[in-house]
């Protein structure tokens, strides 16, 4: 009896996944074209055929998309940070809307987590959502893509990351929170929060804050960025720092509003009032924002926006139709933790 070639033989002699070979056959966008090309040559060579019967059974869909969501430290019990809570609120009902279901988890970081969904059919399509250390999770993401699986993130956005990603224009809110504290006469800047390759989110908004000191002339002092992770502990810890360090200073930039919560804790029990000696401005606009004291200038981020968008993609994605990654506007939300204008 002839041997049948499968997909699989082609897999190996491509050296891709079985599932990259599916998707290719299919021309799916979501495989580069010359690896298309490659696997419709190896398949020719081969003379495989491919299994209509079966292939109608793997393009059925669940109806269901995965909300999968990193483990933040918190306050409380939920493990998830307070800006992904509206993010999740307002995917919940993107996804109604569009008459799926959302299958919400937390991250699984080990070597077959991405099984447990869409290849398991529990999910049509991932979304991805949370902080995390980008360069711990940068592989999975590439795995991700490699085998075809149909995932969006919200997070930072670059060019040659795995996927598609939608995020926050991070520069452009870092950039807007540090002029209007310049405008406000501020001249001694520190920046609490990360700056590195594994929060490039945070390290964009650091670059912001960067180039709108350069432009007004003012000093980007080496000491004067703290690293911070998205906690109020954090946050306090860092402040505390800069007054250890004596490090003078009448302006905070924060990468989070969790952060900046935590420095005004700090700038307060060195005896300091906000905003006459100092001005304080945070990132993303959470609820507990408003009702800080002083209520706290920050930079918002349009969570319904991105929920919907990240909603529109996946779906896009999996019905094989080309998305291309974005950034949603930042917003400058001006409350009582700046003052005013110095005279």
């Amino acid at each position: 009896m002839k041997y049948k070639a499968t997909s699989f033989d082609i897999a190996y002699k491509a050296g891709v996944s079985q599932s990259t070979v599916s998707r290719a056959l299919r021309n799916s966008p979501l495989v580069n074209e010359e690896t298309r090309h490659k696997i419709h040559a190896i398949a020719k060579e081969l003379n495989y055929k491919v299994d209509k019967n079966a292939s109608n059974l793997r393009s059925q869909h669940t109806g269901t998309l995965a909300l999968l969501l990193f483990e933040d430290p918190t306050m409380d019990d939920s493990l998830i940070n307070p800006f992904f809570l509206s993010m999740l609120g307002s995917i919940t009902r993107a996804a109604a809307k569009k008459g799926y279901d959302l299958l919400i988890s937390f991250q699984q970081l080990s070597d077959d987590w991405h099984a447990d969904y869409e290849d398991a059919s529990k999910a049509d399509g991932i979304i991805l959502l949370g902080y995390g250390d980008y360069l711990d999770y940068e592989e999975k993401l590439e795995k991700l893509y490699e085998q075809g699986t149909h995932f969006v993130r919200y997070g930072s956005v670059a060019e040659n990351q795995p996927g598609v990603s939608f995020g926050c224009d991070n520069y452009q809110g870092g950039y807007m929170a540090t002029q209007h504290l310049i405008k406000l006469g501020r001249k001694d800047f520190i920046f609490l929060g990360g700056a590195s390759d594994n929060s490039p989110e945070f390290r964009a908004r650091y670059q912001g804050y960067c180039q709108a000191l350069k432009e007004a002339g003012l000093r980007i002092r080496d000491n004067a960025q703290l690293d911070a992770i998205s906690t109020e502990e954090s946050g306090y810890q860092a402040a505390q720092q800069a007054f250890e360090q004596k490090i003078k200073f009448d302006a905070v930039i924060c990468a989070s509003d969790l952060i900046a919560i935590g420095g005004i804790r700090a700038i307060k029990a060195h005896g300091l009032t906000i905003p006459t000696d100092v001005s304080i401005v945070g990132f993303d606009d959470i609820p507990i924002a408003h009702f800080a004291n002083p209520p706290l200038t920050t930079i918002q981020q349009n969570t319904r926006l991105a929920g919907e968008m990240l909603v529109d993609a996946l779906i896009n994605l999996i019905h094989n139709l080309e998305v291309k990654a974005s950034l949603t506007p930042a917003t400058l939300i001006v409350r009582e933790s700046c003052g005013s204008e110095q005279t």
